[in-house]
């Protein structure tokens, strides 16, 4: 997918002196868990539409998915509630706009409306699988952006200073202020306040990805800036079951607590299995007639910490999930032969995937889903034939 994104970059000038009034790189709205989210709305509300569907800020705002899991992933009042029109249209609107200046949507003006179409939907449904591929993608627009503007050698010394641990806050203000007269100077957005609103949404995740130093309200961070610092959401984001500092329990009891964050995550997975698979993965007698299941091969119920990875999910027709995979249709019952069927076969998709670069799957992530469905402690670079012996000989 890395290559996809430079050859889609590569193709475009988004030089900030050549845009149009009204146009948007980035603005305070734009996280990697709100692009994110936003774009998986998008990619919902279009399912089954035509290709080329117009929609505009209103269609996703008044979308069913969109309501429900607004309120359960970012603990807003229900976009139905009247009194927050506007931080609502902001939400939606301004990753919109960061996702037309990239060439994702195409973005027009009809009457007082903006409408929006896709341009590519491969890119909007990769933003739209998790946060990190969202920012991926902002780090690669970002440093086009600045690139093509002929900024980006102030954030490059920026970072050398930071590499070679001679930053100080000196520096930062000067970056900053470089930033300020930039913008003031090539868009239409006239004010320090506002600028310096921004800053943090084009600093910060060029910072994570390269581990230096960030801002935060106003101030250089005294560290690198973290990855779940960029979050919109930050009380409730986490990378689930990976942070090596907390015990199982502690990790079981974190996901307890964001219990609506999580059945959102796993119907997030499961709609991406669905739209990847036309068919059962598990390639047996049973794999005849429409795959409709998506199945944890690892029980929900029994690791929460890796409900919603796509490598432990895994589609099957209704024959397959009733008869194999549970016996008898008993939900809370595991054929475990059958498990280790569908971890084969679900290790097929991946290589598959991994071989097309479609960032659909990862090896490590599969690793981890191992590791903790058999509580065990292999490397991430543990080859795809070890994994399939270890597999066999459980």
């Amino acid at each position: 997918m890395e290559d996809l994104l430079k050859q889609h970059f590569d193709q475009l000038d988004l030089d900030i002196r050549k845009q149009t009034p009204g146009s948007r790189f980035m603005d305070q709205k734009v996280t990697p868990d709100v692009l994110s989210f936003v774009a998986d709305c998008i990619v919902n509300f279009l399912g089954g539409k035509d290709k080329d569907t117009v929609f505009v800020v209103g269609d996703i705002w008044g979308f069913p998915y969109f309501v429900k899991n607004t309120i359960a992933v970012f603990g807003k009042p229900s976009p139905e509630n009247e009194t927050v029109g506007s931080e609502y249209d902001k939400f939606i609107a301004q990753p919109l706009k960061t996702l037309a200046y990239a060439k994702i949507l195409e973005e027009k003006k009809v009457g007082r409306k903006n409408t929006y179409t896709v341009l590519k939907p491969d890119i909007l449904e990769y933003i739209s699988q998790n946060e990190r591929n969202a920012l991926n993608f902002l780090v690669f627009h970002i440093e086009k952006v600045l690139s093509d503007s002929d900024f980006i050698k102030n954030f490059e010394e920026y970072k050398v200073k930071a590499q070679s641990t001679k930053l100080n806050s000196e520096d930062f203000e000067k970056l900053k202020e470089k930033f300020q007269k930039f913008i003031l100077g090539y868009t239409n957005i006239n004010g320090v306040t506002e600028i310096n609103r921004v800053f943090p949404k084009v600093l910060n995740p060029y910072s994570a990805f390269y581990q230096i130093p960030g801002t935060e309200k106003g101030r250089m961070t005294h560290g690198r800036f973290i990855y779940p610092d960029l979050m919109y959401n930050r009380e409730n984001f986490r990378d689930i079951g990976k942070d090596k500092t907390l015990s199982r329990q502690e990790i079981l009891k974190e996901i307890a607590e964001q219990s609506e964050v999580i059945v959102y995550r796993v119907q997030k997975a499961k709609n991406i299995i669905k739209r990847h698979h036309s068919s059962s993965e598990v390639k047996d007698s049973l794999a005849v007639g429409a795959a409709t299941q998506v199945h944890h091969i690892f029980p929900e119920h029994e690791f929460p910490e890796i409900s919603d990875y796509t490598e432990n999910l895994i589609l099957l027709t209704p024959q397959q999930h009733n008869t194999r995979a549970h016996p008898d249709n008993k939900t809370q019952t595991i054929d475990l032969e059958y498990q280790k069927e569908c971890l084969l076969s679900k290790m097929d998709s991946i290589t598959v995937s991994v071989s097309k670069g479609d960032n659909l799957y990862a090896k490590e992530r599969f690793v981890h889903v191992v590791n903790v469905g058999y509580n065990l402690d292999l490397s991430t670079n543990t080859s795809f034939e070890e994994l399939k012996e270890i597999i066999r000989k459980r």
